[in-house]
């Protein structure tokens, strides 16, 4: 497993949203980046706890989490720990007063509930060397790099990490 921050969040060009993960021992431009493809709704869900905005009302995962304070439980982690035919699956690994429980859950619910906590993210070594791309963002002064990566994303499908 590698511990991964979440890199960013992009749309593809059919419109798509995709989830960037990277590894947290490398910079920007640098290494790879797992792009996982996730619904409009999880996104934003996921760049209101990056940026911390205030919402009305409490979205899904901010129930998650109180849910899980009132029981007293804490989000140890969570790990994408495969990808099977092009889709993703993850876990949450919860710390409570019984002992340590795994929830199976999709990435993008996990990696939102991540950003609401603090919680380390995983990513397993084997769904890294499968779908992990380079990194081609980089300083705003190597462009060239960062247009070839917005290529990337415009040309590439979901199906494309299928085995």
């Amino acid at each position: 497993m590698v511990q991964a921050r979440i890199a960013g969040l992009a749309v593809d060009a059919a419109g798509q949203h995709v989830l960037l993960l990277k590894p947290i021992d490398t910079l920007p431009g640098e290494g790879e980046v797992l792009p996982i493809w996730i619904g409009g709704l999880e996104a934003t869900s996921i760049m209101i706890a990056i940026q911390g905005a205030p919402v009305p009302r409490p979205l899904a995962h901010d129930l998650m989490r109180s849910l899980l304070e009132t029981l007293e439980a804490e989000v140890a982690g969570v790990a994408v720990t495969r990808i099977d035919d092009g889709t993703y699956y993850a876990e949450i690994t919860l710390s409570t007063a019984s002992g340590s429980h795994v929830v199976d859950a999709r990435p993008s619910d996990a990696v939102a509930l991540a950003a609401r906590t603090g919680a380390p993210i995983t990513v397993a070594d084997d769904v890294m060397d499968e779908a992990g791309v380079p990194d081609m963002t980089a300083d705003e002064d190597d462009d060239e790099r960062l247009d070839e990566f917005k290529r990337f994303l415009d040309d590439v499908e979901p199906e494309d990490f299928r085995g």
